[in-house]
């Protein structure tokens, strides 16, 4: 299961998000060509983005088969998500692998 954080510059922890993403079920059926930041999410490891890579990463999730696939929960959280590593200075969205 993949868990979702905002942190800062320090690795605190801003929010902690409510979401888990099932890697099995839905990001391994990513095209990393067509979504190359969720394709770039590792089921075993970390994932950052920073606050220009998640205005890419939230183009992704609106795409129809995108949010289909994450349903619609997982991509509301993720929007508000990157949302606010954009409003912020040195904020961070993770994602973290098993």
């Amino acid at each position: 299961m993949i868990n979702l954080q905002v942190r800062g510059e320090t690795g605190n922890v801003v929010t902690h998000g409510s979401s888990r993403l099932d890697f099995i079920k839905t990001l391994q059926h990513i095209d990393p060509d067509a979504f190359p930041f969720l394709g770039s999410v590792l089921p075993y490891a970390d994932t950052m983005f920073n606050s220009r890579q998640t205005e890419r990463l939230r183009r992704e999730i609106s795409d129809p088969s995108v949010r289909d696939l994450l349903g619609n929960d997982a991509v509301a959280e993720i929007e508000s998500l990157c949302h606010q590593v954009e409003s912020g200075p040195h904020l961070y969205l993770w994602f973290l692998g098993d």
